[in-house]
């Protein structure tokens, strides 16, 4: 059984990005991002000074004030025909879920900088020393000066053995 202070310290090293990017930490929240004059879609994604700053690879808060709320389930990694892609490799599995949510975002009319939160789900026996292969990963996808929200957990197993990762979204989109 995984500890609660080996859940913690895994996500502490999952968050602590090794690009060193840092986030841009703000009192309130930034101005609204929208994807063109005129959109009715607003979100901010920001730190607020009242809460501890958070290790770079994610953010606080996300405050959707327009658009539409797309959820996205979790995604695991197969691809398009339903066959397992990186069988025992986090990196391949974790590129394939990024695809999916991707496809995912893009089928619903937007694109990945719409993502406001992400939920990681790691199967216990990946180690630690794989973090960084999820994060450069994930850094492909996401905007990394205002990232996502994002929670990462570990579990015992996924819904079959072989996954390694499931990743479920949450993105706001321009109506």
């Amino acid at each position: 059984m995984i500890s609660a202070k080996h859940l913690f310290m895994s996500f502490v090293l999952f968050a602590s990005s090794s690009t060193g990017i840092a986030l841009a930490q703000t009192s309130k929240p930034s101005q609204p991002n929208s994807n063109s004059k005129g959109s009715k879609l607003q979100f901010h994604i920001f730190n607020p000074e009242t809460m501890a700053k958070p290790a770079a690879g994610y953010s606080q808060v996300a405050e959707v004030t327009g658009g539409k709320l797309v959820y996205i389930a979790g995604q695991v990694a197969l691809d398009r025909s339903g066959n397992l892609v990186g069988k025992d490799d986090l990196q391949a599995q974790a590129r394939q879920v990024f695809e999916n949510l991707k496809a995912a975002v893009e089928a619903a009319g937007g694109d990945f900088s719409h993502v406001v939160k992400l939920n990681y789900y790691c199967v216990a026996s990946v180690d630690n020393s794989q973090m960084p292969a999820l994060r450069e990963i994930r850094d492909k996808y996401v905007n990394t000066d205002s990232p996502p929200t994002s929670t990462l957990v570990f579990v015992n197993r996924l819904v079959r053995p072989e996954f390694l990762l499931e990743v479920d979204a949450v993105a706001a989109i321009d109506k």
